[in-house]
This record gives C-alpha cells, sequence and structure tokens, in this order.
C-alpha cells in the first residue's frame, strides 16, 4: 500500500497542498481559495482532492499544516478576552513596556501611538506574594486575596488568564498554585503561566509573550479540535498530525494547543526550511528567501546553508520571546490595494483584498486595484492560463479598476499607472530586503534570491537586478514551495531556563547538571510524540554576555557533555564571536551565563526532491505565445513559455514570460534562466 504525506499551508488567497508518495518519491500540488471562516473547510477540500484521485484515507501517514489562524487574530486584534494576573506594585509592566519607540519611521511620527494593549488595566489583577532574584520566597502568596481579585476578574467574563509573577522562572511554585486556584475560580478558563511559557529573565518581554498566548490559545485550540473532527471525519486514521512552529519545526496538535505563541510565523517558516534545502539541493550557500503570497511578503536570510534564528521578536509591534526564524515581514501580495486619498496621494497598502472578494479581475465582486490587477495588466500575467487554466482572469476588470480608482485621479494612462504601483511594491519590497541584509553588513551580491509563493517570481526579478543580487532561484514548485518546505521538516521543542552566573564561578557539572534537567524534559515530550531514543537528536546552547551588558550572544555547546576545558575553551569563542558580530570584545573582562538553552529534535525520515533527465525536447516545443507587454516603461513582444515543458539543461533569455499551474516567472531583459536536474530556474 502507498503512504503519502499530505501538507498545506494556509494563506490569505489560496491554501496550498502537497502530495508526496513516499513510495515513488513523486509530488503533485494543488491549490484551494482560503476559507478564511474556517480554514479548515479549505484544508478538507484539499485532502478530499487527493482522495478523488483513488488514495484510501489509510494511505496518508503524514499530514502537517502552517497555520496563520493565531496571526491572523493577532494582527486583527480577535484574540479572546483575556486577563492578566502580577506581583503587586508591578501593574505597570506592560503598559510601559520597552520605554521607547521601535526604529524606523515611528522615531519621526509625532503622532505614534503603541499598539493598544491586549490586556486593559481594568483587567489586570495585582497578586500579594514576592520572589526575590535569586529565587528565595520574600512575601509568601496570599491565597485569600488572590480568590478576591480571582472573583473580579471572572465577574469580567474572561475566557483566558495569563499569570506573570516576578522571578517566577526561578521559583515557579507560587504561579502553579495561582493556577490550582484559578481551576477552582473559573474552571472553564484557559491558563498561560510565564513559568511554562518563557521562564527567562526580563518581566516584560516574558509577560508580553505571555498575554499574547493566553490571547490566542482558546482560539487555536478550537481550530485544531475542529480540524482533528473533520479529519477524522475524511477517514484519516494516522496520528502524526503536526503544526508547523515558527522555530521551523513541527508539534503535534496537543502540544500546539498548549502553547499558540509558538505559531505566529508558522505558515512562512515552511518557506525558509525549504531555502535551507534549496541550498544543499543548489549549491548556492547564501539565499535569501522571498515569499510574496496574496497578503504578505515575508524574507528571511540563509547564510552558509543556515537559516538566522532569533530567540526575541515582534509581531505588528508587539513582542515576542520564543525562537522563531528571522523573518521580516512586510504588508505587499498579490492582493494588496492600491487607491488615491483625498489629498491626491498614491498609497499602495497595507490593505489587501483578501481571499474573498479578492482582486478584481478574480470576479467575485472586488473592484480595487490590487498588484495582481497591475500585473495583469502590464501583461506579465495571462488571462487565460491562470491556474493551469481552471481560473480565468478579467484583463478588462482590472484595467477598470485601475483606471477608475488611480489613473483618472492621477490624470494618468492605466498602464503607466499600473507601472508605478508594481514600481511602488517593488521598493517596500527591497527595503525589506535590504534590513535583514546590507543593514546587517551581508553584501547582497554575495546572495541569490530565492522566489516562491504565488507573486514572488513575479516581481524578483527586477528586484534582483535592482539590488545587484548575484541571481534568482525559483523553484519548480515556487507557488506552494512553503508547504514543500512542510514535507521537510522535524518535530522541536524548544526549553529555556534563566540562570545568571559568572563563568568563573561555574564548573563543567554545574552547566551539565543544568543541561540535564532540559534534556531530560526534551526527550520525555519527544518520546509522548512517539519517537523513540534513536529518532531524538539534542541540541544545546548558553546565553552569554560580558557582565552588565543588556543584551546576550547565543553559543552552540555541541551534543555531549561540557569537559574539563570546555569552559575555557566556550569563553575564547564567546570573545571571537563578539568581535565578529560587534568589531569589537573585551577578553579581559567578566563573562556571564545568562540562559540555558535546550532544543530536541524527533528526526523524520528526510526526504529528497526528485532529479530529472533531458528529455531532448526543445525551447520551441515550451513556446506558448508571444504577447505584447509593458515592460520597464517599454512596449515589448515578449514570448510566453509553458514552464512545466521547459526541459532540463535549457536556457531561457529574457525578456520571457514563463507560465506554470502555481506560478508566473518574469525574466527581464539581461538575464538568463537555466533548468537545473531539479527543474529549477537558475536566473542570471
Amino acid at each position: 500500500m502507498s503512504r503519502y504525506r499530505v501538507t498545506v499551508d494556509t494563506g490569505g488567497t489560496f491554501s496550498d497542498f502537497v502530495y508526496l508518495n513516499e513510495g515513488s518519491g513523486e509530488v503533485t500540488i494543488s491549490k484551494v481559495p482560503s476559507t478564511p471562516d474556517d480554514p479548515s473547510r479549505a484544508i478538507l477540500q484539499g485532502v478530499e482532492t487527493l482522495l478523488g484521485q483513488g488514495v484510501a484515507p489509510g494511505e496518508i501517514s503524514f499530514f502537517c499544516h502552517g497555520t496563520t489562524v493565531g496571526t491572523n487574530a493577532l494582527l486583527e486584534g480577535k484574540g479572546v478576552k483575556t486577563g492578566l494576573l502580577v506581583t503587586e506594585g508591578f501593574r505597570g509592566i506592560y503598559p510601559v513596556g520597552e520605554q521607547a519607540r521601535p526604529y524606523g519611521a515611528p522615531i519621526f511620527d509625532v503622532m505614534y501611538d503603541k499598539p493598544a494593549m491586549l490586556v486593559p488595566q481594568r483587567r489586570t489583577g495585582e497578586v500579594r506574594e514576592r520572589v526575590d532574584f535569586r529565587g528565595g520566597v520574600l512575601v509568601p502568596l496570599d491565597e485569600t486575596a488572590l480568590r478576591e481579585t480571582i472573583r473580579d476578574l471572572a465577574a469580567q467574563k474572561i475566557e483566558s488568564l495569563a499569570v506573570c509573577l516576578l522571578f517566577s522562572f526561578l521559583h515557579p511554585g507560587h504561579e502553579s498554585r495561582v493556577r490550582e486556584i484559578v481551576t477552582e475560580e473559573m474552571p472553564d478558563c484557559s491558563i498561560s503561566l510565564s513559568s511554562e511559557i518563557v521562564p527567562q529573565i526580563r518581566e516584560y518581554y516574558r509577560l508580553s509573550t505571555t498575554v499574547i498566548n493566553a490571547y490566542l490559545q482558546p482560539i487555536l485550540a478550537r481550530y485544531i479540535a475542529q480540524l482533528e473532527r473533520r479529519l477524522d471525519e475524511a477517514g484519516l486514521t494516522t496520528r502524526q498530525r503536526y503544526i508547523m512552529q515558527s522555530n521551523g519545526g513541527m508539534a503535534t496538535f496537543p502540544a500546539t494547543a498548549r502553547k499558540a505563541v509558538t505559531t505566529v510565523l508558522s505558515g512562512p517558516a515552511g518557506g525558509v526550511t525549504a531555502g535551507a534545502y534549496a541550498c544543499r539541493m543548489t549549491g548556492f550557500q547564501n539565499i535569501i528567501t522571498f515569499d510574496m503570497g496574496g497578503t504578505s511578503c515575508d524574507v528571511a536570510l540563509i547564510k552558509d546553508g543556515e537559516p538566522s534564528i532569533a530567540s526575541r521578536g515582534k509581531i505588528e509591534g508587539r513582542d515576542l520571546a520564543v525562537p522563531m526564524m528571522d523573518i521580516n515581514t512586510v504588508s505587499a501580495g498579490g492582493g494588496t490595494i492600491a487607491s488615491v486619498d483625498r489629498f491626491g496621494v498614491l498609497k499602495v497598502g497595507p490593505e489587501s483584498a483578501g481571499a474573498m472578494p479578492g482582486p478584481a479581475c478574480y470576479g467575485r465582486g472586488g473592484d480595487m486595484p490590487t498588484i495582481t490587477d497591475c500585473n495583469l495588466v502590464l501583461g506579465h500575467l495571462s488571462e487565460d492560463n491562470f491556474l493551469g487554466g481552471r481560473m480565468r482572469l478579467d484583463s478588462a476588470a482590472a484595467r477598470k479598476a485601475v483606471e477608475s480608482k488611480v489613473a483618472k485621479p492621477l490624470g494618468m494612462d492605466p498602464v503607466e499607472a499600473a507601472e508605478g504601483i508594481v514600481r511602488i511594491i517593488d521598493v517596500k519590497m527591497e527595503e525589506a530586503i535590504k534590513a535583514i541584509s546590507t543593514m546587517r553588513g551581508h553584501d547582497l551580491r554575495d546572495f541569490m534570491l530565492l522566489a516562491f509563493g504565488g507573486a514572488g517570481p513575479v516581481h524578483a526579478g527586477r528586484i534582483a537586478r535592482d539590488l545587484g543580487m548575484a541571481g534568482m532561484i525559483v523553484p519548480l514548485y515556487p507557488g506552494v514551495y512553503s508547504a514543500i518546505g512542510l514535507i521537510m521538516s522535524d518535530v522541536k521543542h524548544d526549553y529555556i531556563q534563566s540562570r545568571m552566573t559568572p563563568l568563573s564561578e561555574l564548573k563543567p557539572q554545574d552547566v551539565n547538571t543544568m543541561f540535564a534537567r532540559l534534556e531530560t524534559a526534551a526527550t520525555e515530550e519527544l518520546h509522548a510524540d512517539g519517537f523513540d531514543q534513536k529518532q531524538i537528536s539534542i541540541q544545546r546552547a548558553l546565553d552569554m554576555r560580558y557582565a552588565g551588558q543588556g543584551y546576550e550572544i547565543t553559543m552552540p555547546c555541541g551534543d555531549s557533555p561540557i569537559r574539563d576545558g570546555g569552559l575555557d575553551a566556550l569563553r575564547q569563542q564567546f570573545d571571537a564571536q563578539h568581535k565578529a558580530m560587534f568589531g569589537h570584545n573585551a577578553p579581559e573582562e567578566p563573562v556571564e551565563i545568562v540562559s540555558y538553552r535546550v532544543r530536541g529534535v524527533g528526526l523524520v525520515p528526510p526526504v529528497e526532491m526528485p532529479q530529472f533527465k533531458p528529455t531532448g525536447a526543445t525551447l520551441k516545443d515550451a513556446l506558448r505565445e508571444t504577447r505584447c507587454l509593458r515592460m520597464d516603461g517599454r512596449d515589448i513582444d515578449c514570448p510566453v513559455y509553458q514552464r512545466e515543458k521547459l526541459d532540463v539543461g535549457l536556457t531561457v533569455t529574457g525578456p520571457a514570460i514563463l507560465d506554470q499551474f502555481d506560478c508566473t516567472t518574469v525574466i527581464y531583459a539581461g538575464q538568463t534562466a537555466r533548468v537545473d536536474d531539479y527543474k529549477n530556474l537558475i536566473v542570471t
């Protein structure tokens, strides 16, 4: 019996499916319009597409989902009614935050406002207790006062509660007891403890992360339960059901339901994972992933084959302190809307037409011009070959939207207006790429741009050219590439424990003992996920800093215990890393360990993408038509090729358009695309 892996990445416009036959290695794909009101409906439709091809439900042995449910709830402010408990006298931690504006344009914005708190002060309760910085109890927990506070919150009908007490990462007992009492008083309330979500220093970041988890957890738990029911009803029997996490690894349905905050970059993380595989497949070790979908554009940097991982980040100005792929997201997608405001100023984004009504050319009632409409007006998209011809685009509707909403108000030709709109969105995405590369000391001439997402390869050619990059890579299935990455992911669980100690006061055994406790927890969770010892890998790291610094550097520690002399070697590595990152170091200054990190990895059998051999087909065999289009300010007659018919080893000289089922690629003048053995396009 054949066995299939099924993965789905839910986007703002389409849900992308990849089906892998583990026996033959054959990969097939599908795209289904997203159903934002209930994403599981689109997922079931995609699963039924495979079942309709004669595959039995029992043959599906693996299911993984990149979800935007938690992300969208956070971005749109549609989480549950949440309460917060903090140590008495410290209710100001959350509203004060970092006490600083973010970098960039807000520095100069005199009208700048911080994002509204997810938990207002009226739903914040104080807990009479106190733990010191060593973990010692100064004031015992006052349970009588706590019950009164909880009853006040219950009267406000909160659905979820975040608990963040001072230094609970050193003494979690008080938070654990708070949970017991809350369960007695409000048995239906969801509870998130900071000592479990993120047991590390820095009260504000720990509090913000815990609040976000509480805000999203009931929504994600309900969604996962509903998805589980739909999969059961479809007849899927496999217990290997996973959700992608922000750290580039998967987690089981139950684990994800408990820790919703780990999914805020669930969808984009799959594309970065696939990008790391592209490094091995193509031989290019330095890549910037460029994922442009229907609503957003996500970019990430991969250096020497390894993606950048951050221990802290922001989503729409909200701080998160969980391991995550270092992804920069901007509001720029195929559905991004262009408009002219009452002052006659052209605006592009951040609003998106989404899946419904979508771009005007989709014929679903949308009348605002989007980036997709502009690309159709310019001739970069084929009217009759979208989704392999299954969906016809209405070029007249697209032109009417551009003309009525932008061109006429600005006194411009519709084609010129469309070209200007596209140029604006390209510059916005170029700035996102610079933010993770040149602004961090990287030379873009050393990087290839890996273009994917439904709209990525349409725009990437000009962006790579304008930024002076080494070239562009377009994978075989760019429109579903994030879902491809889900096939290649392992299960990953991150554990952290903060305990600040001068390095000079520690012995190797002290460090090994701390690691051992975290490793035991990671191993037990992976055993519960169904992995045996041979399928488990443990990765260890230390957050280190010079004494008195306000930031740390994460230093990998290998997978074996630290031996005599190991801490001295680690100190030297830290000095060298600090100089590499910041241009200076201080070998004479004391160093301290701040936090211990362990990542438990459940190894999933690896997947290899199929290689192809030349068939002898010529470039002429792939030619569909020659079309007049606008490119770089000129009207030109441009060949349009069907990419699926391009043979291994063929080269295409720009300007050219390459159509395929899930995407369109634009090759500009001066660029040459070569088809490699994996049918990637290597554009230089």
